[in-house]
């Protein structure tokens, strides 16, 4: 995103649907920028874990030769491995949060909508709340942002089972690259929630 600081609702002189709508977008810019930082900590601990994988595998030869050092080092390895592992779990589980409270935000843009058509049922058209989009399309737009970062996140998930168990280098730099450019969460991404923060007000016309 262009701008990486969190934004904060404006909550004067905003009620129902159109707080609830505004306030969800401004939420989940601030979710992007947290999973953006959660991802960014967490390559750096995939980055550990396949460099210190290829490294053993690299030297598996000459620390069994070396009979004196290879107990040693074996053991520091695989201490080192386990903390590495262990830090990316816990940075996968803050992601899951993360996702799970952008479902709950969809949820929410779909109870407005809901709301909205009960309310208008016996009318022929439905409110523009903001500038140009129909409630409904904030619902669309939130749940199509939140079936990539599902998706991402399953695939994290299966990285995070296989990576320590690899022996395969080029498998362990692909999950790497995967980690790193989230195939999931395309560009398109930016477009639909610098959309929603534009007609919200978050961002100037």
């Amino acid at each position: 995103m262009e701008n990486k600081s969190a934004i904060t609702p404006n909550k004067s002189a905003l009620t129902g649907s159109v707080r609830k709508i505004k306030d969800n977008a401004a939420d989940w810019h601030n979710l992007t920028l947290r999973w953006e930082s959660c991802n960014d900590t967490a390559f750096s601990a995939a980055s550990r874990i396949v460099n210190l994988k290829i490294s053993t595998l690299s030297h598996e030869k000459i620390l069994l030769d070396d009979a004196a050092s290879a107990p040693e080092n074996t053991a520091k390895d695989k201490e080192e491995l386990e903390r590495l592992c262990s830090e990316l779990l816990d940075l996968l589980e803050k992601m899951q949060k993360i996702q799970l409270k952008m479902e709950k935000l969809t949820s929410t843009f779909k109870g407005v909508c809901d709301l909205e058509a009960y309310q208008c049922s016996h009318e022929n058209s439905k409110p523009v709340l903001f500038h140009t989009w129909p409630t409904a399309l904030f619902y669309k737009t939130s749940l199509k942002m939140s079936e990539m970062y599902k998706n991402e996140i399953s695939l994290k998930k299966t990285i995070v089972g296989e990576i320590a168990h690899t022996s395969d280098q080029d498998l362990l730099l692909v999950y790497l690259s995967c980690w790193l450019y989230q195939p999931y969460i395309d560009n398109s991404i930016k477009v639909l929630l610098e959309g929603m923060l534009l007609e919200t007000g978050h961002r100037p016309l």
